[in-house]
């Protein structure tokens, strides 16, 4: 037996993680859970790299769940991710969450729960006609800027300032969001050179294309999926909706993308350190270790 309740495997996009959660699904009788702010979206396949195909008999979980054009949060993912994990647990298997974003898998790990926020529609009409600019100012009063996700769009800004409001107003609710157990997790990261990423990303780029990225994207805002909704989703749905659009030529549209998706991998890798240096013990094993090797490692971890 193991004194841990659930294995996290997480790393850097591109990097390997879902082939070798299910491998290691396989092997030791567990179920996956998704760690990934995209992949809840129906209909957003290829551009959140679901590769759905690879999980064969292995259940999954939080994969498909909302209707695009939804904005689900973090809220919805502790409160999803937990019952999902009691699920598992029940039919006696082991949870392993599966991801790449961090802010999901750091909260759901360090037993973080937090409370609904209603929306509120009189600041939002206050809030109405200002420019990113503007509103990333308000949101700085209100609170350190981490990163820069809360102000991707306007759309992101005038929900976090939403929050941040209702924090200011309920201090009891936002005095609750870190008061929980933490989980007995066994955090293991794939781990992959600078250089060998980048090469994977592109490589990876190029095939989604072929695969049929950009129908996806047209289909999606043929649905009736409003532009803003799907540039609000960032990276592949940002830059293929602008081409679309008209507004990138096709090869700024990659040019640009690749760039972002680069941005992004690093922004992961220092989120992971931040993790580190907060006390979370990720166990990095390379992402070219032969399979039964890397599964050999974790389960010596997990001290089976």
């Amino acid at each position: 037996m193991t004194d841990y309740e659930l294995i996290a495997l997480t790393g850097p996009t591109a990097s390997g993680k879902t082939s070798r959660a299910v491998s290691l699904a396989r092997r030791i009788g567990g179920e996956i859970i998704s760690a990934d702010s995209r992949q809840v979206y129906r209909g957003m396949d290829i551009g959140t790299g679901k590769d759905l195909g690879e999980y064969g008999e292995i259940p999954y979980h939080l994969i498909d769940i909302t209707p695009a054009g939804y904005k689900y949060n973090l809220y919805e993912y502790l409160r999803d991710a937990t019952a999902a994990i009691d699920e598992v647990e029940h039919r006696g298997n082991l949870p392993i969450i599966c991801g790449g974003t961090g802010l999901y898998l750091q909260s759901l790990i360090s037993g973080l729960r937090m409370p609904e926020v209603p929306e509120n529609k009189e600041l939002r009409a206050e809030l109405v006609g200002k420019t990113l600019d503007e509103l990333t100012v308000i949101l700085s009063s209100m609170k350190k800027l981490h990163n820069v996700t809360d102000v991707d769009t306007v759309k992101r800004a005038i929900r976090a300032i939403e929050i941040q409001r209702y924090y200011a107003e309920h201090p009891e609710a936002a005095g609750g969001t870190t008061g929980a157990d933490p989980r007995r997790a066994l955090i293991v990261g794939v781990d992959i050179p600078r250089e060998a990423r980048r090469v994977r990303i592109e490589q990876r780029l190029r095939a989604r294309l072929e695969e049929g990225m950009v129908d996806e994207v047209r289909g999606l805002l043929d649905s009736g999926i409003t532009p803003d909704d799907l540039i609000y989703y960032g990276l592949e749905y940002k830059f293929l909706t602008l081409y679309l659009q008209g507004k990138l030529s096709r090869e700024d549209m990659f040019d640009n993308l690749l760039i972002a998706i680069h941005q992004f991998a690093k922004r992961q890798m220092t989120w992971f350190r931040g993790m580190e240096r907060h006390g979370f013990k990720i166990h990095w094993l390379p992402f070219d270790m032969p399979e039964e090797e890397f599964n050999d490692s974790v389960i010596n971890l997990l001290g089976k």
